[in-house]
């Protein structure tokens, strides 16, 4: 990925953090955030 395209995708996850913190109190980051965790420990049993 380009430098440009990297900043530019970068501008906009945290401009749908932000929104979403202003927006919905932080709901959607909290519930992606506890989905990766449960990911992350489904992962684990493949070890």
């Amino acid at each position: 990925m380009l430098d440009r395209s990297s900043v530019v995708v970068v501008v906009l996850i945290l401009a749908a953090i932000l929104g979403d913190f202003a927006l919905n109190d932080g709901r959607a980051v909290m519930f992606l955030l506890l989905k990766l965790a449960d990911l992350v420990e489904y992962l684990q049993i493949w070890r």
